[in-house]
């Protein structure tokens, strides 16, 4: 499994590399909002080719399965067996060896059609075959063998049958993996989601500080005319200086951390760094309020836990029914019937063909085991009691993290009103507070305070925003139901796997 998980890595960053770098010129710019960035990493990203590919195996998996339950028709052939050896031989009479030329060659071709019985368990095959051996010493002889029609049933009698247990299982398997595939794809559109806000706020940031810049530095202009005529301090004049050098280092240091969110959307999205990327800023629906009930029952409906758990369940009770099938007496029926015959050329061979009949059945009776057989029945039903325990645990916590996850997203949203409000608010009393100043009723420090507390409410709102859009799609994730559009998560599995 871990080769198989390690090529299908290995092949999607093969691809990502090949075909999803998208090629810029220098200077080139990209306008994105939050729609757009989820659209291009879904359809480009490395995550998102590597949740299909895993997707791909398990559909060719449960492909296979189905296969297994039609009936397969195979052209079996063992030509040119040609063999000269000794070969020693005893004599029925006297019981002496001796070494004779065993030379001859030795030909094979049979048609065979096999159907599984998923009822029962076991196999029906119908099959013709014809075989040719050339005897060439101690003289030559040619012998035709045919069996113009061979019809074979084996059938376990220990009341275990497989074919059922995976004809439950594997289909649940088939959906759980449709189900996995959507959650990466969720899980692609939370990490470009996190990025996007990353290098909004970085984006905001560096605004920020050329702000301070520009303002610090205009207001600076007129501090030192001021001074000169003494209606300013010069302790006053040195705080606005200094606050002009923090705003230089704080741009420097907002421009790494630009650059830095900037690199990491840009790679996960494809683009090559030619790329330069501006973002939207996106809005939040206030008025989209969660049931904590609603969306418990989606989860529980839609997740791959849930259907997880389901498998789980099933491949214990599965182990339990092996384990009692092979306590105590193992029995296996094996029915053949078809017609043959022999001759020295093939129109011969098949005429007046013979009945060829055989009957089978095989027994396996423990007499002394040391409690093996019953060891086992034991050891399948504790396993399923641990499976039944993790299962109910795995509830409990989805119970807690739901009501955690309902609570902060319906909150968020009255948290983005109020910070969206200090945010208008803080620019209006900074705008106030500057005009003060420049009347000379305002100090330095109050005027830094005001900028600060702006500033501050300006990013304040961003983070709240970011967390509103971060809880939705992580609930969007675990219920499989976008709430924006009323409508469950889904995807066109046929197109994907390329039978459409």
């Amino acid at each position: 499994m871990r080769l198989i998980f390690g090529f299908i890595v290995a092949l999607c960053l093969s691809q990502w590399q090949s075909s999803a770098q998208v090629v810029g010129t220098p200077g080139s710019e990209i306008r994105l909002d939050l729609d757009g960035a989820i659209a291009t990493a879904r359809d480009q990203s490395p995550s998102a080719l590597l949740a299909r590919h895993t997707f791909l195996v398990s559909y060719w998996e449960y492909r296979i399965f189905r296969s297994e339950l039609l009936p397969s028709l195979s052209l079996i052939s063992d030509l040119g067996n040609f063999n000269r050896t000794l070969s020693r031989v005893q004599s029925s009479e006297t019981g002496a060896y001796r070494y004779v030329n065993d030379y001859y060659m030795n030909n094979d071709v049979y048609l065979s059609l096999k159907q599984n019985i998923t009822l029962t368990g076991g196999t029906v095959s119908l099959a013709t075959g014809l075989n040719r051996l050339d005897q060439f010493s101690p003289e030559r002889l040619i012998t035709y063998n045919s069996q113009p029609v061979y019809i074979a049933l084996n059938q376990p009698l220990n009341g275990y049958n497989s074919f059922k247990w995976e004809k439950k299982i594997k289909p649940k398997e088939y959906e759980l993996a449709k189900r996995v595939y959507l959650e990466s794809m969720e899980e692609v559109t939370e990490t470009v989601v996190g990025y996007y806000f990353e290098l909004l706020q970085a984006q905001k940031q560096s605004e920020i500080a050329r702000f301070s810049r520009d303002n610090t530095s205009q207001l600076y202009e007129m501090a030192k005319e001021r001074f000169t005529v003494g209606t300013i301090t010069r302790d006053a004049l040195l705080q606005l200086e200094l606050k002009l050098l923090n705003s230089e280092i704080s741009i420097s240091d907002c421009a790494v951390k630009e650059q830095m969110a900037m690199m990491k959307l840009r790679t996960y999205l494809g683009f090559n760094e030619n790329v330069s990327i501006i973002l939207d800023m996106p809005g939040e629906n206030r008025d989209l309020l969660l049931s904590n009930e609603d969306v418990l029952t989606k989860v529980f409906l839609n997740s791959s836990t849930t259907l997880d758990n389901e498998i789980q369940t099933l491949s214990a009770e599965q182990e339990i029914a092996k384990a009692r099938a092979t306590n105590g007496l193992s029995a296996g029926l094996s029915l053949q019937f078809g017609l043959n015959q022999v001759g020295n050329d093939i129109p011969s061979a098949y005429r007046s063909p013979l009945d060829q009949e055989v009957v089978g059945i095989s027994l396996t009776v423990p007499i002394l085991d040391w409690g093996v057989h019953r060891g086992g029945v034991k050891v399948a039903k504790s396993k399923a009691e641990v499976v039944a325990s993790q299962i109910e645990q795995s509830v409990n916590r989805i119970n807690e993290n739901i009501a955690l996850k309902v609570l902060q997203f319906n909150k968020q949203g009255g948290q983005c009103m109020v910070s969206r409000r200090a945010d208008a608010v803080g620019k209006e009393r900074y705008a106030s507070a500057r005009e003060r100043f420049l009347n000379g009723t305002l100090s330095v420090t109050d005027l830094n305070t005001a900028q600060s507390e702006m500033d501050d409410a300006s990013l304040r709102y961003l983070t709240d925003l970011s967390n509103w859009w971060i809880y939705y799609y992580s609930i969007r994730r675990m219920t499989l139901f976008d709430y924006l559009g009323n409508k469950a998560v889904d995807a066109d599995f046929e197109a994907l796997s390329g039978e459409r």
